[in-house]
């Protein structure tokens, strides 16, 4: 009976234990900061991100890329990399939101219809720097990968 007790004890401990490390992040709200060339890091970051997903949970996560000046480069790539559109995408089944900053569709005069993957006016926000400052107002944490 007292090895019956124990065991019991043990498990719920165990279990217990899982329950707290599977909460421990709680809800996060996360923009991730783009404004580079590179695409071996730009598929860095989408790492990044998939391993925050991972560790925080897709229902606990309210994740933003911002990507401004040569960083909307990654939704260029994707267009015609079809392993870069993969995750792109699989991050948007996520819930991942990516933006674009208009002034740098303006200014380099990059139509988002056709040289960007899978990018809507929705996706398409006044100023890249200036979301990033409003996110941060707003409780979001700032990662720049």
């Amino acid at each position: 009976m007292k090895k019956l007790l124990i065991l019991a004890l043990a498990t719920v401990m165990t279990l217990g234990g899982g329950f707290a490390m599977a909460g421990k992040y709680g809800k996060q709200k996360v923009a991730y900061h783009i404004n580079y060339d590179n695409e071996k890091r730009q598929k860095g970051a989408l790492r990044n991100i998939q391993n925050h997903i991972n560790a925080v949970g897709k229902e606990n996560l309210d994740l933003r890329v911002i990507m401004h000046g040569k960083g909307v480069s990654l939704l260029k790539y994707a267009n015609n990399d079809l392993n870069m559109q993969q995750k792109v995408q699989n991050l948007k089944d996520q819930g991942v939101k990516f933006n674009v900053c208009a002034n740098t569709l303006r200014g380099k005069k990059i139509n988002y219809k056709n040289d960007l993957y899978d990018t809507s006016e929705s996706d398409i926000v006044p100023s890249g720097v200036a979301e990033l400052a409003h996110l941060q107002q707003q409780g979001y944490a700032y990662i720049r990968p």
